[in-house]
């Protein structure tokens, strides 16, 4: 296969984490091969988005995020933060704020924090003109109750790592957002198949979330941006629609959503 060719999109993977650092070189190599011509770094907290940009600086098919995960926020939002990571989502390669969000997950995590960091990252995006990419773990009727809050006509990004049912999806697509379908959706008792069934093409994208959430049949290994060309094949296969559609179209909703060159 040509190196070159644009077969899918992977927009959230976290390529620049540590768990890369043996062999990030080989592992961008067989995206390559495998056709993966967009990959979206996201950052998860200032030093992470640092890493993000400078990753997406040395490839052309690279691009990054800054954001801060909602596990990362243990304390009040700082303002000084918040400057830094404004003046980060203004580099040339970014071309969203995220991963935003809430995790209600971890119970020995202290929550009351996350609410108001995420409305504060939802206005950067806002005052950017940037798309959001956005994690909700456990956390629905809040994150529903603060888009419905923080709506405005110039929302717009992903839901990250889909986890919710139909109606949560078409909610989320009401507020601007897509809905960004991993590796799960190959896993027996998900509930995205009738998700990805039900929805409008338009509405989805691609994802791996690597170095997590490997889809079959490579459950139990690392995820990487290659295996994202399994996610997009069980999506076809859901929808009973020829898979070079559906893999051009997601392709095309990542480049509109991210404004991609």
């Amino acid at each position: 296969m040509n190196e070159t060719a644009e077969i899918y999109a992977d927009i959230h993977s976290h390529l620049s984490f540590p768990e890369f650092d043996a062999d990030r070189d080989e592992t961008i190599v067989r995206l390559r091969e495998t056709g993966v011509g967009i990959v979206i770094d996201p950052g998860t907290d200032a030093a992470s988005s640092r890493r993000s940009i400078e990753l997406a600086g040395s490839y052309e098919f690279i691009y990054a995020n800054v954001g801060l995960h909602p596990n990362e926020v243990r304390t009040p939002f700082s303002h000084e933060l918040f400057d830094e990571l404004a003046t980060l989502a203004r580099s040339a390669k970014v071309v969203g704020i995220g991963e935003i969000g809430l995790d209600y997950h971890w119970p020995e995590h202290d929550h009351s924090f996350q609410p108001d960091a995420f409305r504060e990252m939802l206005r950067m995006a806002r005052s950017l003109d940037l798309p959001v990419v956005i994690h909700c773990r456990d956390a629905w009727p809040n994150m529903l109750r603060i888009l419905s809050e923080e709506r405005s006509s110039s929302l717009r990004g992903a839901m990250h790592c889909f986890s919710g049912d139909l109606e949560i999806a078409r909610q989320c697509i009401g507020y601007g957002l897509k809905i960004s379908i991993p590796g799960t959706v190959t896993y027996k008792k998900s509930l995205l198949p009738q998700v990805v069934s039900a929805l409008d093409l338009e509405d989805l994208l691609s994802e791996t979330d690597a170095p997590y959430l490997s889809p079959v049949p490579m459950r139990g290994k690392r995820n990487e941006p290659a295996y994202v060309a399994h996610t997009v094949r069980a999506m076809a296969d859901l929808r009973r629609e020829p898979f070079d559609e559906v893999a051009r179209r997601l392709v095309d909703n990542a480049r509109k959503l991210f404004r991609l060159p």
